[in-house]
């Protein structure tokens, strides 16, 4: 079920988006779930992107009834510029709890690699029937043309949910691993990421869709 559902977010997604799904894990022991109050913290050097991203993901939440809030409204100043060592952390969280929250939404890069892309000028020979001179020429353009490949770095992010309801120990609730094409536009990333991340959250079951939210309410 879960690699049905990745391909099918994939094939959603692809050829208009920077961003694609490469795994996801669902705690086996939670059906579906419903956050209250949730936090989402960014983890990142590019401020500009951290404020958008945060912002962005909250408004997702509010859309959908759901009291969110960002790393910036929440966590101490200090934080932006200083490492926060275990029992900060262990404060913070009984701070998260004292003021309601039950879900934190944590998205971090965990790495990246440089790729290729090569342009195909000879795709109609027939493989069989190529000779080295025709095979030299095909690819002869990699060290002459400086246009033959393209270069870009893929990002590997990870977004993880957080319970940290008090009834509970803190648990891992999903994990989704996203694949991002190097993009200049820092908006369209964020776009695109948050609507993929959230896309997997509704077929899971992890977020009510916006429609079911606002039939709750009048209800």
């Amino acid at each position: 079920m879960k690699k049905l559902i990745i391909l099918l977010l994939t094939a959603l997604v692809s050829g208009c988006t920077s961003t694609h799904l490469t795994d996801s894990w669902k705690n086996p022991e939670i059906e579906s779930y419903a956050p209250s109050k949730v936090l989402v913290v960014g983890i990142t050097s590019n401020i500009e992107a951290k404020q958008k991203f945060e912002n962005k993901l909250k408004e997702e939440f509010l859309m959908r009834g759901t009291d969110a809030y960002t790393s910036f409204e929440v966590f101490p100043k200090s934080f932006k510029t200083e490492k926060l060592n275990q029992n900060e952390l262990d404060s913070l969280e009984q701070q998260l709890l004292q003021s309601g929250f039950d879900t934190i939404i944590f998205s971090k890069v965990v790495g990246s690699e440089d790729k290729i892309a090569y342009t195909k000028n000879f795709d109609v020979y027939d493989e069989t029937f190529i000779k080295f001179k025709e095979d030299y020429l095909r690819y002869q353009d990699s060290f002459y043309n400086p246009e033959y490949y393209e270069e870009y770095t893929v990002y590997h992010a990870e977004t993880s949910v957080f319970c940290i309801c008090p009834t509970k120990e803190r648990e891992l609730l999903w994990k989704g691993s996203i694949s991002i094409v190097d993009s200049q536009s820092i908006d369209k990333t964020v776009n695109d990421y948050i609507e993929l991340m959230i896309e997997a959250l509704e077929a899971e079951q992890l977020l009510n869709p916006i429609a079911l939210s606002k039939q709750k309410k009048i209800s």
